[in-house]
């Protein structure tokens, strides 16, 4: 069963003292939170490099083993896969082999699309067609009362920005 996400009961500040007392416990949160993960970061900064041998060891290993196999399984294919399917139970792990679907890889898209123009091959090219937003909200007027079209204005946003000291470091 999943543990229930506790959360502070909200309490609306009573005076512009409380908001400023407020504000200035955001911007403590706020600046503890980053400290934490940059300690965590640098935690593991410090284990990656501590373990980097390891780490790329290991990932050798993985290619190492996996072409190794995968070579194996070439030169039996047709025994692995005798009854027509494309995977290999082989008790410790199965392989397979999967066909990926066929894809189109473009180059200079504007040459391609003069080209199929040129050669009448205009089947192979889209023309999207899309409302122009900037328009209307240029003339909202216009467009009033057409269903499907709403124009949204005047909504407010609410932001708390906590002052802080930006102390630069010099390299000397």
């Amino acid at each position: 069963m999943a543990k229930a996400k506790k959360t502070a009961v909200p309490h609306a500040c009573q005076s512009k003292e409380e908001a400023m007392d407020a504000i200035r416990a955001l911007g403590d949160a706020q600046r503890e939170l980053v400290r934490l993960e940059t300690a965590i970061n640098d935690q593991i900064a410090v284990i990656t490099a501590r373990e980097k041998d390891r780490i790329d060891a290991l990932k050798e290993r993985v290619e190492t083993l996996t072409t190794s196999v995968h070579w194996w399984c070439e030169a039996n294919r047709a025994t692995l896969c005798a009854g027509g399917g494309k995977t290999a139970n082989l008790v410790t792990g199965e392989v397979s082999w999967r066909q990926r679907p066929p894809s189109v890889t473009l180059r200079a898209v504007d040459k391609v699309i003069d080209t199929l123009k040129r050669l009448r091959l205009g089947r192979f090219i889209r023309t999207k067609e899309e409302v122009n937003k900037e328009a209307i909200l240029a003339d909202p007027k216009a467009v009033a009362g057409v269903a499907g079209i709403t124009v949204v204005q005047g909504i407010e946003d609410f932001a708390i920005t906590p002052f802080e000291v930006d102390i630069q470091r010099s390299a000397a």
